[in-house]
């Protein structure tokens, strides 16, 4: 959804869009919960729904089947604008990878603390605190530390960025990988992701900015890249 002035309407599209990309609440073909039930669970009015449904279904995020509801709709192209999904499927360069985290992804972080609503901050601290669980139960984290990111990068409202995640999450995930079997890199992801979270929770857009390039650099700093 574009930036500016926007209105409740817009915000509500925003979320559900979300529900599907991030939360993965609802999968392509699924039947969103009936008017009543969503608008309950959105805390807005049914009016409201209807026109945050109205924006989804313009965009192809959602199809209205007379007599049987809103349905998320089979678009393939949800995650696969501006022709980015062939990059994101090649063999990229770790190094390359981090490298381009650490051009975008503080700068996202900035972004986030100044424009995120207060669902999507809601989004991104549940993701890192259940991220954080995971780490100390020494569970499987991939997933969910795609979706803190990713709920970053959608607090952006540059869609630009939200198209670049699924590049990103390669490092994300080689990121995951080595630092499960290095002690010190995982308290280093523990520490980072705290900070990070502190500073977008009061909306504080220069330590945001920070805490993100630290996270990043550290991470490189496992993998043996330096800047240079």
């Amino acid at each position: 959804m574009a930036r500016g002035r926007r209105s409740l309407a817009e915000n509500v599209a925003d979320n559900i869009l979300a529900m599907i990309t991030i939360d993965k609440k609802f999968a392509l073909g699924d039947k969103l919960p009936n008017e009543n039930e969503l608008s309950t669970e959105l805390q807005v009015s049914r009016t409201t729904l209807r026109e945050a449904i109205r924006i989804l279904t313009a965009h192809n995020v959602l199809e209205i089947q007379r007599g049987k509801g809103t349905y998320v709709k089979n678009n393939q192209e949800l995650n696969e604008e501006f022709g980015l999904e062939e990059l994101s499927t090649s063999q990229m360069d770790v190094k390359d990878l981090y490298e381009m985290r650490l051009i975008f992804e503080p700068q996202s972080a900035y972004y986030a603390a100044k424009r995120a609503t207060d669902k999507e901050l809601e989004r991104i601290l549940y993701y890192g605190r259940l991220e954080e669980e995971l780490i100390l139960r020494k569970e499987d984290r991939t997933e969910v530390e795609q979706a803190f990111h990713k709920s970053i990068a959608k607090a952006t409202h540059n869609e630009f960025m939200n198209q670049l995640m699924p590049i990103l999450y390669q490092a994300i995930d080689k990121g995951v990988l080595l630092s499960d079997t290095n002690e010190e890199m995982l308290q280093n992801t523990l520490n980072d992701h705290r900070m990070i979270m502190e500073f977008l929770a009061t909306r504080d857009a220069e330590g945001a900015r920070t805490a993100m390039k630290l996270h990043i650099i550290h991470a490189m700093r496992g993998f043996g890249i330096t800047e240079e």
